[in-house]
């Protein structure tokens, strides 16, 4: 079996911003193709002219050597490493081990010795987060009042879910939120009016769903890891699952660990076995962050064995498509480190036609699907429908 062509696609998901998915698909001479949802959505162009400049490397090869291809990949691209070009070479990757899987008939985690469980417990992310500037798109009422964050975190338990994550959001007419870089104080300062707010709304819908459901406060880039010490101490009397922050330095992020009782959870931004080194290294998070989809499946799981050797657990990060779950998922049933997965179920309503399969989801535990490669394929005719065109 040889590749014959690499292609990628990107979707819309309707959102403002926006905020488009990356899909890469990787035909061969045999008529398998493997899929891969891959990437971030701030650099949709360049990601894909660097699969485009990878995909000369694979064509004419055979597919299932993947690990191959991987470091040939990493090795060409090693005076640009980690970034962007990361993601590029995962949208790959992550292609290649579909086609492994489904040419031998078996899903990846089979392929790496699973699975290691039958279902993953999942959080509901980004509760209430979209919706100040989706709402209609979703279908949801707005938030307009304290009331409304509190009915949004009610969902979460009627829903199944025993977790949710959640970013600092401000209700109005209007309402804003602090998510993802956009929004932040531009000096990162954690300001009297920001921590008033977070505690305010910790609270609230801590008062609204009870003590046993799990509540997760994600602050990214947006607070420098002194700021982040006070709303950590702020919070604590909330008991948050964790506060999620990203940072570069390992010594900071240390620093905010020692000076709480909340939990930290932190990594997502980081890219490789040895980029989390330095941070297992000092010990600076309780909870590590993977993401499968911007730095690949062997590579992610190098980082999860690399945790365990630090007796740390990890959580996947996942905000997109149905085929980010399954790859994530599929990771989860390999190793036995793990704490938590992300989950987004508040979503485009057209996100469930671009996948033939879609994630199960029974009392807020995701089912390790069984099927070849990731389990769910793209839904080709679907994506090209909804095309994103920016």
């Amino acid at each position: 079996m040889k590749i014959t062509k690499i292609e990628t696609i990107t979707v819309s998901n309707g959102f403002t911003p926006a905020r488009p998915w990356l899909f890469c698909a990787i035909r061969t001479d045999e008529g398998l193709t493997g899929y891969s949802e891959f990437g971030s959505d701030h650099i949709t162009h360049g990601l894909i002219g660097l699969v485009q400049d990878l995909s000369g490397l694979l064509i004419g090869q055979d597919p299932t050597s993947v690990e191959k291809h991987y470091m040939n990949m990493y090795r060409q691209t090693r005076q640009a490493p980690y970034g962007a070009t990361q993601q590029a070479i995962a949208g790959i990757e992550l292609a290649l081990w579909d086609i492994a899987g489904k040419s031998r008939g078996v899903p990846v985690h089979k392929l790496f010795g699973g699975p290691t469980r039958e279902s993953q417990r999942v959080y509901w992310s980004h509760l209430a987060t979209y919706r100040p500037a989706n709402w209609k798109l979703l279908g949801v009422k707005p938030i307009k009042t304290m009331a409304d964050l509190a009915d949004a975190a009610k969902e979460a338990p009627a829903k199944g879910y025993t977790a949710f994550k959640t970013n600092i959001i401000w209700p109005g007419d209007p309402a804003r939120v602090i998510s993802q870089g956009r929004e932040g104080p531009h000096d990162q300062l954690a300001t009297r009016e920001i921590r008033k707010q977070a505690i305010a709304q910790i609270k609230t819908m801590r008062d609204a769903v009870g003590p046993d459901i799990d509540i997760l406060l994600d602050i990214n880039v947006n607070f420098k890891p002194n700021e982040a010490i006070t709303l950590a101490q702020e919070l604590e009397p909330y008991g948050l699952f964790w506060l999620e922050i990203d940072n570069q330095s390992p010594e900071a992020l240390r620093q905010l660990k020692d000076s709480t009782r909340t939990r930290i959870c932190s990594g997502e931004q980081l890219l490789t076995a040895r980029q989390y080194k330095p941070f297992f290294d000092h010990m600076a998070m309780d909870s590590v962050k993977v993401d499968v989809q911007w730095q690949g499946f062997s590579v992610a799981r190098r980082v999860a064995d690399l945790a365990e050797i630090y007796e740390l657990n990890i959580a996947p990060h996942n905000y997109n498509g149905h085929l980010s779950s399954f790859q994530s998922v599929n990771l989860t049933a390999t190793v036995s480190n793990v704490r938590i997965m992300e989950s987004d179920p508040e979503q485009t309503p057209y996100r469930d036609e671009l996948f033939t399969v879609l994630p199960e989801v029974n009392k807020s535990f995701m089912k390790v699907p069984t099927g070849p490669g990731w389990g769910t394929e793209l839904n080709e005719a679907a994506a090209r429908k909804y095309r994103y065109n920016g």
